[in-house]
């Protein structure tokens, strides 16, 4: 099985661990050359199959920076914030790398950060030592290493060995918690989207829109907002997301006035008659209000 280039939740098992890995200055992957959602720098171990720590040492090579995360390209629940997580534990603490431990008390080499310089070290002193690294387990690295160890959630380091476990983890993005953040994710990859957005104020929008307009007004609205807060936004992510934010903010208020006005139409035909009854008029039965849209 090629496991890099499976699919789950219409993304590349390979694309998922890149998209985790969006902080890092450079991404460099061992195996055969494929698209991938971001630049990458090519590496390969000789010959090709020759185990983990082969692989390690060829991608190695192309590393500038003072500390390396190594992930298997399996790993389609890794977040951004997990890999964080790894990197800032090793810049406050005296160690020479840092792994995940599985919820089964496991270590996982492969979901881990290491200082470059140590990593490098070690690996010439295995591949001296046994002639090269063919075969070689990952244990003889991580045993010679001052190592830190903590451990990860659940998700975080679950692989897909089998194809058992695709069909898990593509049953798993598809539950109820998890498949809206799910699906943000896989279209902001689609469209080259790096924004974090509120998606609670949006999807109050969308539910104001729909409840005091129309039905159909829900997407189209929120289609608007965004070509809205892209004109108007200044440069960068955050930019565009507070236009976001301020863009939904005003077109939900606006779908109160709508639904409101739309209360109040008995209150202003018994207007037009001569009589001030007030009936109908500020009910405040309108069907959105402005506790869901502001930030949270």
């Amino acid at each position: 099985m090629d496991k890099p280039g499976v699919s789950v939740g219409a993304r590349t098992l390979l694309d998922r661990v890149l998209g985790a890995c969006r902080e890092a200055g450079r991404a460099v992957v061992v195996g055969g050359r494929r698209a991938t959602v971001r630049p990458v720098v090519w590496a390969r171990e000789e010959p090709p199959g020759s185990g983990p720590l082969a692989a390690l040492a060829a991608g190695v090579r192309h590393v500038e920076a003072d500390t390396v995360v190594v992930l298997s390209g399996d790993l389609p629940f890794l977040r951004d914030g997990g890999v964080r997580t790894l990197v800032d534990a090793l810049a406050d603490r005296d160690a020479e790398g840092v792994l995940s431990v599985d919820p089964d008390g496991r270590d996982q080499p492969l979901v881990a950060a290491y200082r470059t310089e140590p990593l490098r070290r070690e690996l010439a002193l295995l591949a001296a030592e046994h002639g090269n690294l063919t075969g070689l387990p990952l244990r003889l690295l991580t045993q010679e290493l001052r190592l830190l160890r903590i451990p990860s959630g659940p998700l975080a380091s679950f692989d897909c060995d089998t194809w058992e476990d695709i069909a898990t983890a593509r049953a798993t993005i598809r539950e109820h918690g998890n498949v809206l953040d799910e699906w943000i994710t896989a279209v902001k990859a689609e469209l080259g989207v790096d924004l974090d957005v509120d998606t609670g104020v949006l999807l109050d929008l969308a539910r104001d829109a729909a409840h005091g307009v129309a039905r159909p007004a829900a997407p189209l609205t929120t289609f608007l907002v965004g070509y809205a807060a892209a004109k108007a936004a200044g440069d960068g992510p955050e930019a565009v997301s507070q236009a976001v934010a301020d863009a939904a903010r005003r077109a939900s208020a606006l779908a109160d006035r709508w639904a409101a006005e739309a209360d109040g139409a008995p209150g202003e035909a018994a207007g037009s008659t001569g009589t001030e009854t007030g009936t109908g008029r500020g009910t405040g039965t309108g069907t959105g209000t402005e506790s869901g849209t502001g930030d949270r």
